[in-house]
Protein backbone atom coordinates (compact mmCIF):
# COMPACT_ATOMS: atom_id res chain seq x y z
CA UNK A 1 0.00 0.00 0.00
CA UNK A 2 1.52 3.32 -1.10
CA UNK A 3 1.71 6.04 1.53
CA UNK A 4 0.79 8.73 -1.02
CA UNK A 5 -1.47 8.45 -4.07
CA UNK A 6 -0.12 8.41 -7.61
CA UNK A 7 -0.51 11.87 -9.12
CA UNK A 8 1.02 14.68 -11.15
CA UNK A 9 2.90 17.11 -8.90
CA UNK A 10 4.01 20.61 -9.90
CA UNK A 11 5.91 23.49 -8.38
CA UNK A 12 4.72 27.06 -7.93
CA UNK A 13 7.36 29.55 -9.00
CA UNK A 14 7.73 32.79 -7.04
CA UNK A 15 7.22 36.12 -8.88
CA UNK A 16 9.42 39.05 -7.85
CA UNK A 17 8.69 42.68 -8.72
CA UNK A 18 11.27 45.18 -9.98
CA UNK A 19 12.29 45.93 -6.37
CA UNK A 20 12.84 42.26 -5.54
CA UNK A 21 9.67 42.02 -3.45
CA UNK A 22 7.18 39.16 -3.52
CA UNK A 23 4.35 39.79 -6.05
CA UNK A 24 1.62 38.20 -3.99
CA UNK A 25 -1.32 38.89 -6.31
CA UNK A 26 0.47 37.31 -9.29
CA UNK A 27 1.50 34.33 -7.16
CA UNK A 28 -1.97 33.70 -5.81
CA UNK A 29 -3.43 33.89 -9.32
CA UNK A 30 -0.90 31.30 -10.51
CA UNK A 31 -1.77 28.90 -7.70
CA UNK A 32 -5.47 29.18 -8.56
CA UNK A 33 -4.77 28.61 -12.26
CA UNK A 34 -2.76 25.46 -11.64
CA UNK A 35 -5.31 24.10 -9.17
CA UNK A 36 -8.07 24.63 -11.76
CA UNK A 37 -6.32 23.52 -14.95
CA UNK A 38 -3.32 21.48 -13.80
CA UNK A 39 -3.14 19.48 -10.58
CA UNK A 40 -4.13 19.70 -6.92
CA UNK A 41 -0.70 18.42 -5.88
CA UNK A 42 1.39 21.58 -5.61
CA UNK A 43 4.42 22.65 -3.62
CA UNK A 44 6.59 25.71 -3.14
CA UNK A 45 10.33 26.07 -2.59
CA UNK A 46 11.97 23.37 -4.62
CA UNK A 47 14.94 24.46 -6.73
CA UNK A 48 12.61 26.06 -9.29
CA UNK A 49 10.78 27.85 -6.49
CA UNK A 50 13.99 29.41 -5.16
CA UNK A 51 13.71 27.72 -1.79
CA UNK A 52 17.49 27.98 -1.50
CA UNK A 53 17.45 31.79 -1.85
CA UNK A 54 14.60 33.20 0.26
CA UNK A 55 15.08 34.92 3.61
CA UNK A 56 13.06 33.87 6.64
CA UNK A 57 10.81 36.90 6.13
CA UNK A 58 10.15 35.97 2.50
CA UNK A 59 9.70 32.31 3.41
CA UNK A 60 7.01 33.09 6.01
CA UNK A 61 5.22 35.57 3.75
CA UNK A 62 5.05 33.15 0.82
CA UNK A 63 4.05 30.15 2.94
CA UNK A 64 1.16 32.15 4.39
CA UNK A 65 -0.13 33.08 0.92
CA UNK A 66 0.39 29.57 -0.46
CA UNK A 67 -1.28 27.78 2.44
CA UNK A 68 -4.24 30.15 2.24
CA UNK A 69 -4.76 29.64 -1.52
CA UNK A 70 -4.35 25.88 -1.31
CA UNK A 71 -6.81 25.58 1.55
CA UNK A 72 -9.29 27.79 -0.33
CA UNK A 73 -8.88 25.44 -3.28
CA UNK A 74 -9.56 22.36 -1.14
CA UNK A 75 -6.00 21.14 -1.58
CA UNK A 76 -3.19 20.32 0.84
CA UNK A 77 -0.13 22.58 0.68
CA UNK A 78 3.35 21.08 0.55
CA UNK A 79 6.26 23.31 1.54
CA UNK A 80 9.85 22.67 0.53
CA UNK A 81 12.56 23.36 3.09
CA UNK A 82 16.14 23.80 1.84
CA UNK A 83 18.96 24.79 4.16
CA UNK A 84 22.53 24.21 5.24
CA UNK A 85 21.51 24.18 8.90
CA UNK A 86 19.39 21.37 10.33
CA UNK A 87 18.25 23.76 13.05
CA UNK A 88 17.01 26.29 10.49
CA UNK A 89 15.22 23.52 8.57
CA UNK A 90 13.37 22.46 11.73
CA UNK A 91 12.50 26.05 12.63
CA UNK A 92 10.95 26.60 9.19
CA UNK A 93 8.96 23.37 9.53
CA UNK A 94 7.68 24.50 12.93
CA UNK A 95 6.58 27.91 11.64
CA UNK A 96 4.88 26.38 8.60
CA UNK A 97 3.14 23.81 10.77
CA UNK A 98 1.72 26.68 12.82
CA UNK A 99 0.10 27.89 9.56
CA UNK A 100 -1.63 24.55 9.03
CA UNK A 101 0.97 22.92 6.76
CA UNK A 102 1.50 19.21 7.40
CA UNK A 103 3.30 18.07 4.24
CA UNK A 104 6.91 18.99 3.58
CA UNK A 105 9.52 18.41 0.90
CA UNK A 106 12.99 18.09 2.42
CA UNK A 107 16.47 17.80 0.94
CA UNK A 108 19.80 17.03 2.55
CA UNK A 109 22.12 19.81 3.76
CA UNK A 110 24.60 20.39 0.94
CA UNK A 111 27.70 21.97 2.49
CA UNK A 112 29.28 18.53 2.72
CA UNK A 113 28.14 15.09 1.59
CA UNK A 114 26.51 13.16 4.46
CA UNK A 115 27.98 9.84 5.56
CA UNK A 116 25.55 6.97 6.18
CA UNK A 117 25.15 7.63 9.93
CA UNK A 118 24.67 11.33 9.21
CA UNK A 119 22.06 10.54 6.57
CA UNK A 120 20.00 8.44 8.96
CA UNK A 121 20.53 11.02 11.69
CA UNK A 122 19.11 13.74 9.43
CA UNK A 123 15.88 11.82 8.85
CA UNK A 124 15.63 10.98 12.56
CA UNK A 125 15.94 14.67 13.45
CA UNK A 126 13.30 15.70 10.90
CA UNK A 127 10.81 12.85 10.45
CA UNK A 128 11.29 11.66 14.02
CA UNK A 129 10.89 15.13 15.47
CA UNK A 130 7.63 15.85 13.63
CA UNK A 131 5.59 12.63 13.73
CA UNK A 132 2.39 14.57 13.00
CA UNK A 133 3.78 15.74 9.63
CA UNK A 134 4.48 13.88 6.38
CA UNK A 135 7.63 14.20 4.30
CA UNK A 136 8.74 13.79 0.71
CA UNK A 137 12.48 13.64 0.14
CA UNK A 138 13.91 15.60 -2.80
CA UNK A 139 16.84 13.47 -4.02
CA UNK A 140 19.18 15.60 -6.13
CA UNK A 141 22.88 15.74 -6.99
CA UNK A 142 23.21 19.32 -5.66
CA UNK A 143 23.26 17.86 -2.13
CA UNK A 144 26.40 15.86 -3.04
CA UNK A 145 24.72 12.72 -1.68
CA UNK A 146 22.12 10.69 -3.59
CA UNK A 147 19.94 8.36 -1.51
CA UNK A 148 19.67 4.86 -2.97
CA UNK A 149 16.62 2.66 -3.27
CA UNK A 150 18.03 0.34 -0.60
CA UNK A 151 18.53 3.25 1.79
CA UNK A 152 14.98 4.47 1.14
CA UNK A 153 13.73 1.01 2.06
CA UNK A 154 15.53 1.19 5.42
CA UNK A 155 14.43 4.77 6.04
CA UNK A 156 10.80 4.04 5.24
CA UNK A 157 10.83 1.16 7.75
CA UNK A 158 12.09 3.56 10.43
CA UNK A 159 9.81 6.50 9.57
CA UNK A 160 6.17 5.82 8.64
CA UNK A 161 5.72 9.55 7.93
CA UNK A 162 8.24 9.41 5.08
CA UNK A 163 5.71 9.08 2.27
CA UNK A 164 7.37 9.91 -1.04
CA UNK A 165 10.52 10.78 -2.96
CA UNK A 166 11.31 13.14 -5.82
CA UNK A 167 13.93 11.83 -8.27
CA UNK A 168 14.65 13.67 -11.52
CA UNK A 169 17.22 11.31 -13.05
CA UNK A 170 16.39 8.63 -15.61
CA UNK A 171 18.84 5.86 -14.70
CA UNK A 172 16.92 2.63 -15.18
CA UNK A 173 18.86 0.80 -12.48
CA UNK A 174 18.15 3.56 -9.94
CA UNK A 175 14.47 3.77 -10.88
CA UNK A 176 14.06 0.01 -10.64
CA UNK A 177 15.75 0.03 -7.24
CA UNK A 178 13.33 2.69 -6.01
CA UNK A 179 10.35 0.57 -7.02
CA UNK A 180 11.66 -2.71 -5.72
CA UNK A 181 13.43 -1.66 -2.52
CA UNK A 182 11.07 1.07 -1.31
CA UNK A 183 7.70 0.06 -2.79
CA UNK A 184 5.59 1.71 -0.07
CA UNK A 185 6.90 5.17 -0.99
CA UNK A 186 5.38 7.10 -3.86
CA UNK A 187 8.17 8.03 -6.27
CA UNK A 188 7.73 11.25 -8.26
CA UNK A 189 9.84 11.10 -11.42
CA UNK A 190 10.58 13.37 -14.36
CA UNK A 191 8.51 12.89 -17.50
CA UNK A 192 11.17 10.63 -19.04
CA UNK A 193 11.85 8.86 -15.76
CA UNK A 194 8.14 8.14 -15.43
CA UNK A 195 8.16 6.23 -18.72
CA UNK A 196 10.87 3.92 -17.35
CA UNK A 197 9.54 3.78 -13.80
CA UNK A 198 6.05 2.78 -14.88
CA UNK A 199 7.45 -0.44 -16.29
CA UNK A 200 8.42 -1.53 -12.77
CA UNK A 201 5.36 -0.42 -10.78
CA UNK A 202 3.14 2.45 -9.70
CA UNK A 203 4.87 5.84 -9.70
CA UNK A 204 4.06 9.50 -10.31
CA UNK A 205 5.03 12.47 -12.47
CA UNK A 206 6.95 15.52 -11.37
CA UNK A 207 6.03 18.19 -13.92
CA UNK A 208 9.59 19.38 -14.40
CA UNK A 209 9.15 21.42 -17.58
CA UNK A 210 5.54 21.76 -18.65
CA UNK A 211 3.42 22.52 -15.61
CA UNK A 212 -0.14 22.58 -16.94
CA UNK A 213 0.29 20.84 -20.29
CA UNK A 214 -2.80 18.65 -20.82
CA UNK A 215 -0.77 15.79 -22.28
CA UNK A 216 0.87 15.24 -18.92
CA UNK A 217 -2.46 13.80 -17.80
CA UNK A 218 -2.44 11.51 -20.83
CA UNK A 219 1.13 10.45 -20.00
CA UNK A 220 0.19 9.75 -16.37
CA UNK A 221 -2.84 7.73 -17.46
CA UNK A 222 -0.78 5.71 -19.95
CA UNK A 223 1.69 4.87 -17.19
CA UNK A 224 -1.07 3.68 -14.88
CA UNK A 225 -2.19 1.15 -17.47
CA UNK A 226 1.40 0.47 -18.67
CA UNK A 227 0.64 1.53 -22.24
CA UNK A 228 4.24 1.71 -23.45
CA UNK A 229 3.39 2.81 -27.00
CA UNK A 230 1.37 5.79 -25.79
CA UNK A 231 4.06 6.81 -23.29
CA UNK A 232 6.81 6.67 -25.91
CA UNK A 233 4.76 8.79 -28.34
CA UNK A 234 4.02 11.48 -25.75
CA UNK A 235 7.59 11.46 -24.45
CA UNK A 236 8.84 12.10 -27.99
CA UNK A 237 6.86 15.35 -27.99
CA UNK A 238 8.24 16.27 -24.58
CA UNK A 239 11.76 15.77 -25.92
CA UNK A 240 11.03 18.21 -28.75
CA UNK A 241 9.92 20.82 -26.22
CA UNK A 242 13.03 20.27 -24.09
CA UNK A 243 15.33 20.38 -27.13
CA UNK A 244 13.75 23.63 -28.29
CA UNK A 245 14.06 25.08 -24.79
CA UNK A 246 17.80 24.43 -24.55
CA UNK A 247 18.40 25.62 -28.12
CA UNK A 248 16.86 28.94 -27.09
CA UNK A 249 18.01 29.34 -23.49
CA UNK A 250 21.56 28.18 -22.71
CA UNK A 251 21.94 25.24 -20.37
CA UNK A 252 23.61 25.73 -17.02
CA UNK A 253 21.28 28.26 -15.44
CA UNK A 254 19.47 27.62 -12.19
CA UNK A 255 16.19 25.70 -12.58
CA UNK A 256 13.82 28.61 -12.04
CA UNK A 257 15.21 30.37 -15.09
CA UNK A 258 13.52 27.71 -17.23
CA UNK A 259 10.42 27.03 -15.14
CA UNK A 260 9.36 30.67 -15.12
CA UNK A 261 9.24 30.63 -18.93
CA UNK A 262 6.40 28.11 -18.69
CA UNK A 263 4.69 30.09 -15.92
CA UNK A 264 4.66 33.12 -18.21
CA UNK A 265 2.87 31.09 -20.89
CA UNK A 266 -0.17 31.04 -18.60
CA UNK A 267 0.16 34.55 -17.18
CA UNK A 268 1.69 37.25 -19.39
CA UNK A 269 2.35 39.39 -16.30
CA UNK A 270 4.52 36.77 -14.61
CA UNK A 271 8.03 38.26 -14.19
CA UNK A 272 11.05 36.18 -15.24
CA UNK A 273 13.54 37.65 -12.78
CA UNK A 274 15.18 35.56 -10.04
CA UNK A 275 16.59 36.55 -6.69
CA UNK A 276 20.24 37.59 -7.15
CA UNK A 277 22.88 36.53 -7.83
CA UNK A 278 21.10 34.10 -10.16
CA UNK A 279 20.01 35.26 -13.63
CA UNK A 280 16.55 34.65 -15.06
CA UNK A 281 15.63 34.32 -18.71
CA UNK A 282 14.97 37.41 -20.80
CA UNK A 283 11.74 38.49 -22.46
CA UNK A 284 13.46 37.93 -25.82
CA UNK A 285 14.21 34.32 -24.88
CA UNK A 286 10.62 33.87 -23.72
CA UNK A 287 9.19 35.10 -27.03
Amino acid sequence: MKRYPSAIMATCCIPWDANGEFSEAVFRRGVRTTLTHGTKHLYVFGTAGEGYAVTDRQFDQIVSAFADEMQRGNAEPMVGVIGLSLGSICERIERSRDKGVQKFQISLPSWGALAERELFGFFENVCGRFPDCQFMHYNLPRTKRMVTGMEYGRLSALHPNLIATKNCGDSQSHLRSLMENAPELQHFLSETGYVYGSLFGECSILASFIMNWPKLKALWSAGQRRDVAAMVTINAEINIVIQTLFETVPEGRIDGSYDKLFEKMYDAEFPLRLLPPYLGSSDEEFH
